[in-house]
C-alpha cells in the first residue's frame, strides 16, 4: 500500500503542492498503518561559472563547495517535514545532487517507496518544452510505483 511515500521538494511553495493531500493521505492511514514519509530535495546546480580573463567557463562545484548548499537544503526539508511529524508520521529528509528525475526514481527504488506524492509546476508547450518536466520524466521512467502529482 503506501506505508512509504517519496515527497521531492525544490525549495519553492508550488513544490510544496503535494505535502497538505500528503499530510491528509498520512492521516488517515496512520491509526492502522505505519506510514513513512522521505522528503527528497536534488541538488541540480553543479556547476558555475568562472571567468579568467575575457573567457568564462563553467566548472563543477567541489564537495567543499556543495557542503553549504546541502546544508540549507536539509534545514529546508526539516522545517518542511513539521506538520507531518506533528500528525505522527515517521518523516525522514534526504538531499542527493544530480539530475533532479534521476535521483528521484533512485530514492524511490531505495526506500521501496509504495507512492511518489509530487507537484507539477503546470508547464505546457514551449516552457515545457525548453525547460523539461521533472514531473513527467519521473511518471514515463518510475517504473511500477504509483504516482500522486498535483498542479500548483
Amino acid at each position: 500500500m503506501y506505508e512509504r511515500i517519496l515527497v521531492p521538494l525544490d525549495g519553492s511553495k508550488v513544490g510544496e503542492a503535494a505535502l497538505p493531500y500528503v499530510e491528509e493521505l498520512a492521516s488517515k492511514l496512520a491509526p492502522n498503518v505505519k506510514v513513512e514519509v522521505t522528503l527528497l530535495q536534488v541538488v541540480t546546480s553543479l556547476s558555475h561559472y568562472v571567468a579568467a580573463g575575457q573567457g568564462r567557463f563553467t566548472t563543477p562545484y567541489t564537495e567543499k563547495e556543495l557542503e553549504p548548499i546541502k546544508s540549507e537544503a536539509r534545514q529546508y526539508l526539516d522545517k518542511a517535514a513539521e506538520g507531518l511529524k506533528n500528525k505522527g508520521v515517521t518523516v525522514s529528509t534526504k538531499v542527493s545532487t544530480g539530475d533532479a528525475a534521476e535521483e528521484i526514481i533512485k530514492a524511490a527504488q531505495e526506500i521501496k517507496a509504495g507512492l511518489i506524492a509530487m507537484s507539477t509546476h503546470g508547464r505546457s508547450g514551449i516552457s515545457r518544452w525548453a525547460l523539461g518536466s521533472v514531473t513527467d520524466k519521473v511518471l514515463r521512467h518510475g517504473g511500477k510505483v504509483p504516482m500522486l502529482t498535483i498542479r500548483a
